[in-house]
């Protein structure tokens, strides 16, 4: 494991070179509640971008995997992570990378396309969709992500959503003091449609039919001007990550083939 610093916390990555001169770069960020040796190892990307010849590069953000978790809202929101991202590219002196975020790490990536659209090639957004852009629901009970996480019995959480993904901390062992800290001081970065269409880069969005949380990734990619959009039939949001149709959508798109592989 190596780590760098970025806002006075230990920040975790991975950077894996192939032998040769590699096919590109890739840059990927994890999603709420889980790491980079979860989102990207265990489930098979590590292996999917070696085997094309890419260096990989992969952090765990603050509060998660391995890096430092602090318990207080003031040390997250957006600009920190942003910073974490932007600070590992210029750690490892990365101009440009093809960024890659699932869900949480995919709206990071959409920020991070706009603030530093110089330092993204392509950018790949996965687990969101058209539903970013209508109002947050109310959860059943009226629990937050962040009571959810402090709720000292799973079982007291009524809501499927929060209750998903406070099992999912627990299963694992994430810190969730540090979780609900981070989901309280994230609520800020929401997108609308003329922010997101503001994106230059080339883009792809991907989400599971079955994705409650997303919603219809055309409803986003169509806000972006020129981005392709991917459905992933039979998976919701939890199980898409391992589909091997993403792995090869997402390979067809940064080779060049999405188009003639999309049915006409």
């Amino acid at each position: 494991m190596a780590t760098f610093s970025s806002g006075g916390l230990s920040i975790a990555y991975d950077d894996i070179q192939p032998a040769g001169e590699p096919a590109g770069t890739a840059m990927l960020i994890h999603g709420f509640a889980t790491s980079r040796a979860e989102n990207w190892r265990r489930l098979g990307w590590f292996q999917a971008f070696e085997r094309k010849g890419y260096r990989m590069v992969a952090l765990d953000l603050r509060g998660h995997g391995e890096s430092d978790k602090p318990h207080e809202a003031a040390a997250y929101g957006w600009d920190s992570f942003l910073g974490d991202v932007v600070g590992l590219m210029d750690h490892l002196g990365l101009r440009r990378v093809d960024l890659m975020g699932y869900s949480m790490g995919a709206h990071l990536s959409l920020q991070t396309a706009l603030s530093h659209p110089d330092r993204i090639g392509n950018l790949i957004v996965g687990g969101v969709g058209g539903r970013m852009f209508e109002p947050p629901k109310p959860s059943e009970g009226g629990m937050t992500m962040a009571q959810a996480m402090r709720a000292a019995d799973p079982e007291t959480v009524s809501d499927p959503i929060l209750k998903s993904f406070r099992l999912f901390a627990d299963e694992q062992g994430e810190d969730r003091l540090a979780l609900a800290a981070c989901s309280e001081a994230r609520g800020g970065g929401r997108l609308s449609p003329a922010d997101v269409a503001a994106i230059a880069v080339p883009t792809l969005v991907v989400a599971g039919a079955r994705d409650q949380l997303a919603g219809d990734p055309q409803g986003l990619a169509d806000a972006i001007p020129g981005a392709k959009a991917v459905t992933l039939p039979g998976v919701d949001h939890f199980s898409a990550i391992p589909h091997a149709l993403y792995k090869a959508t997402v390979f067809d798109f940064l080779e060049g083939w999405l188009d003639d592989a999309l049915p006409s």
